[in-house]
């Protein structure tokens, strides 16, 4: 049975609100929460980004939901070592209720720190050789490492949960996908490709859990929708490497002024039909994913969970024509 998640948007909303929506999540009747892990958000009109780990902290005291992070870079900004005891505290707080999701993160969030950023076959070995020191201070034994990318010296975790947290990690490339099979407990991936999900499974992902994400905009007004998405994440629509590549979110404003109304309502739910939302939330179980996470683009929040409660959640669960 597919479980459906609430995506909470760390770059468009404050702390107090994020803990509001996730509230709100768990009376609608969803199974889960995501929640992004950023520093900067895309654009400067998004306008929030707080740091993902005490949101968290207060998540798991307002609600019973589990949580993963889509996702965290241990890469630069955020050291492994650190990573892992935020993980840690995560699990204990949220009664192991937590997944650390994972992956090689954007110029946009870790060039803050004025390092190098790698090209992304160097972000993957950094990535695979965090996770292992990551696991490896989860066990709560005296850690040094001196590794190709990382050095710990006599580092230790005391507080842990009795279960260390699973790792998830996530994929948009057939490269990705490969190390996550081989490296990780779970796979992540905000798009509805079967072939991305057996490059995972081929490479050592049979059986692990596979999460998937999408953005919707609900209004009582579908055009209000659409300008509303279009409004707040352009971002979505531009192709290639530059959501890696790019270090400000002027500049990602800059690249998203090619993107048009006519794009956003071509490629995402918007408006009032639950057609279009139960459309969107098949795709991602269709290809095969067992959990889909979705978030509600802009400020009618509200509307848009007793919207799912009501008339989508009830379908994809199959209680209901289309689900």
């Amino acid at each position: 049975m597919t479980r459906f998640g609430y995506f909470l948007a760390c770059e468009e909303h404050g702390p107090d609100e994020l803990v509001r929506q996730a509230v709100l999540a768990e009376q609608a009747g969803f199974d889960a929460l995501w929640i992004s892990d950023h520093f900067h958000p895309w654009l400067d009109r998004q306008g929030h980004s707080p740091l993902v780990w005490p949101v968290i902290g207060a998540i798991a005291q307002a609600t019973s939901l589990p949580i993963t992070t889509a996702v965290t870079c241990p890469l630069v900004r955020q050291h492994p070592a650190i990573v892992a005891q935020a993980a840690a505290t995560c699990a204990v707080m949220t009664g192991e209720r937590f997944t650390l999701g994972v992956g090689t993160g954007e110029a946009l969030n870790e060039h803050i720190l004025d390092a190098r950023w790698p090209p992304l076959e160097e972000r993957l070995e950094m990535l695979e050789e965090a996770v292992a020191l990551i696991r490896r201070l989860f066990t709560g034994e005296l850690v040094t490492h001196h590794g190709r990318h990382y050095r710990v010296d006599t580092a230790r975790l005391y507080t842990l949960p009795g279960t260390p947290p699973p790792i998830y990690m996530s994929g948009f490339g057939e490269k990705a996908a490969e190390v996550a099979g081989r490296i990780a407990d779970g796979f992540i991936c905000t798009m509805p490709d079967p072939g991305l999900l057996g490059r995972f499974q081929d490479a050592g992902g049979k059986g692990k859990p596979l999460q998937g994400g999408t953005k919707v905009c609900w209004a009582a007004d579908e055009a209000a929708a659409r300008r509303t998405a279009l409004r707040q994440w352009p971002t979505m629509f531009v192709p290639g490497e530059a959501a890696q590549l790019l270090p400000l979110p002027r500049h990602f404003g800059q690249l998203s002024q090619m993107v048009t109304e006519e794009m956003v309502g071509e490629n995402l739910a918007c408006g009032p039909d639950p057609d279009a939302h139960v459309r969107s939330l098949r795709e991602f179980v269709d290809a095969g994913f067992d959990e889909v996470y979705v978030n509600q683009i802009g400020p009618e929040q509200e509307g848009f969970f007793a919207f799912y409660a009501e008339e989508v959640l009830p379908r994809v669960r199959g209680g209901g024509p289309g689900g």
